[in-house]
């Protein structure tokens, strides 16, 4: 089945004044059929997964990119070393559009990466798919319009029903195209799997030397009991027998191919009793699942697994409609020493800021809003905050504080 990628236009707006552009993401995310769509027969396509291309590539970049007029080169963080090669022909011939180049990990942003590229490069990540792709309904904007002080007007007064079992199976079902292709939970699992192998023998052997990468995947099943919680390198570390410095070794690894995220705390200088460490999740809700060890059936068991889960599934449909949204965005968490949190902040370019909660529940009371309200407190910049849960309504419960169904947030 092939799906919409909101993303499309920007990519085409983009490569229309920008002579690099950068398509990156998780393996299997879709930017290699993006890439050839937007390129049409005119662009020459070259990966490096062919061993010819890449020998090409690592003993003679400048000859394979000279002249070049428009190309995609597939997987370029297999040869870092074309970059300096594509800067030289770039500064010779400055016309946009002339380098697309899509890559499984995120060496386009690495410091030394941007600061040679600066002013030649512009960079599109492309996470699995929304729910809103996966519908085809047209591009969801909730943030855009919780800035924009639309959410009353435009949300729906309430949900056709309540999702139960459907939204279950959309948190364990995940975002990978070729993961939901797969008729049954068993079969989703079994590619989740496939997929860590991958990422392990193929993956980080490209990008870094691993000591004792045997024990990659049981360090990657540690991380998905922490899901959802505050990092603790030495805590995790642990589980596997490795100390705080591997354990954060292996865990830029892991997010430089983008399988988990770190969210930041949110700080304020005048705020002196906010925690400072980042929140862990992973970037798609399927593959943490399967990592945790987590079916239908155990989630029928213990609904307190559905929680963590539910938010990385919260954070990662918001950050893919950032990708494709007009403001740009931060995104963070909030925590202070009381123990009082807001699972995420965002704050657009003008420091403004929404906090968001996620209940995997149908019901709500006052209580759950004591993080958003404490949130209200600590910022004048504060436009709103809304709790997500699995029911029918979009209730108020304060001055710029909603409760509001879950299946809103991919509504366009």
């Amino acid at each position: 089945m092939k799906y919409p990628r909101y993303i499309e236009p920007r990519l085409r707006e983009v490569l229309t004044d920008t002579p690099v552009v950068g398509l990156i993401g998780p393996r299997q995310s879709g930017k290699t059929t993006l890439a050839r769509k937007v390129s049409g027969a005119e662009r020459r396509y070259l990966t490096l997964d062919d061993s010819g291309v890449l020998a090409a590539a690592r003993t003679d970049p400048i000859g394979l990119v000279q002249g070049v007029d428009a190309v995609v080169i597939d997987e370029i963080q297999r040869a870092p070393e074309l970059m300096l090669a594509i800067k030289q022909t770039v500064d010779e011939d400055r016309r946009p559009g002339r380098f697309l180049l899509t890559g499984s990990a995120n060496i386009l942003t690495a410091p030394r990466m941007l600061e040679s590229m600066a002013g030649r490069i512009e960079t599109l990540t492309l996470l699995p798919l929304s729910c809103a792709e996966i519908a085809n309904r047209g591009p969801a904007h909730f943030v855009d319009r919780a800035f924009a002080n639309e959410t009353e007007h435009t949300m729906s007064t309430s949900a056709p029903s309540r999702m139960g079992a459907q939204l279950t199976e959309m948190v364990l079902g995940g975002g990978y195209p070729d993961a939901l292709a797969r008729e049954t939970d068993r079969r989703r699992r079994d590619w989740f799997r496939a997929y860590v192998r991958a990422i392990v023998e193929r993956d980080i052997p490209n990008i870094a030397v691993v000591e004792r990468g045997e024990q990659l995947p049981r360090f990657l099943e540690a991380l998905a009991s922490y899901n959802g919680q505050l990092i603790n390198h030495t805590e995790i570390g642990a589980h596997i027998g490795v100390d705080r410095k591997t354990a954060d070794r292996y865990l830029g690894l892991l997010e430089q191919l983008f399988i988990v995220q770190r969210l930041p705390a949110w700080s304020h200088s005048a705020l002196k009793r906010l925690i400072k460490a980042p929140k862990l999740h992973f970037v798609d809700s399927g593959l943490a699942a399967t990592a945790r060890g987590v079916n239908i059936n155990r989630l029928q068991k213990d609904r307190t697994l559905l929680g963590p889960l539910l938010e990385s599934f919260v954070l990662s449909e918001l950050r893919k409609q950032a990708s494709w949204s007009e403001g740009h965005y931060r995104f963070s968490h909030y925590r202070d020493k009381d123990g009082v949190e807001v699972d995420m902040v965002i704050e657009d370019e003008l420091g403004r800021l929404i906090g968001i909660e996620v209940k995997a529940s149908s019901t709500v009371s006052a209580a759950d809003f004591a993080g958003l309200a404490r949130l209200k407190h600590a910022s004048r910049q504060f436009v709103g905050g809304f709790l997500f849960y699995d029911g029918q309504h979009t209730l108020p419960f304060g001055d710029n504080l909603r409760a509001v169904p879950i299946a809103q947030l991919w509504q366009p």
